[in-house]
């Protein structure tokens, strides 16, 4: 049910966005084909990448305990990236405003819905479509898939877990 309420929702929202990027100075709008790479990063540092969006309650109930996350882990070999599944036509009206008042420090992307359903099962094979979605990773030595939303300490105790292994 999840899934089809997720894919519904993406696709209601699908447009041509082949070729289409965000201004200069703003997020990044990716297609899964340049978003990958971001899923296999071989290097020291844990990786936490976090998939939401501003229509999503949970998701953004949780993003604070990325950020403090974030400022906590600086100096350390960790880095948060925030995954933006909103729709493309709201990233101006309603994406980086949200960013803006919310003082959103984190590198933040936006992910194109466009193949949405085989991209899903490339970024994690147990993934419904559901959102929140967080992997975490580091190099191709550890990796763990969340469909679920996190609190602080749980969030900080998983990716403790991950330096401790350094």
């Amino acid at each position: 049910m999840n899934r089809l309420f997720f894919i519904f929702f993406l696709l209601a929202s699908q447009t041509m966005l082949e070729g289409q990027s965000l201004p200069e100075n703003k997020v990044p709008f990716l297609s899964f084909g340049e978003f990958e790479p971001l899923l296999h990063r071989q290097s020291d540092t844990t990786y936490v990448l976090n998939f939401w969006a501003t229509w999503c309650g949970p998701c953004v109930r949780e993003l604070p305990h990325f950020e403090k996350l974030g400022k906590e882990m600086a100096g350390r070999k960790v880095k948060i990236i925030l995954v933006s599944l909103d729709f493309e036509e709201q990233i101006q009206s309603r994406l980086l405003p949200f960013l803006k008042r919310k003082k959103i420090k984190s590198e933040v992307k936006v992910l194109s819905t466009e193949g949405q359903q085989d991209w899903i099962d490339r970024v994690d094979p147990s993934w419904s479509g559901a959102i929140p979605a967080t992997i975490i990773y580091r190099n191709n030595t550890k990796r763990v898939f969340y469909e679920r939303a996190f609190n602080y300490s749980e969030l900080k105790s998983t990716v403790l877990t991950f330096l401790e292994q350094q």
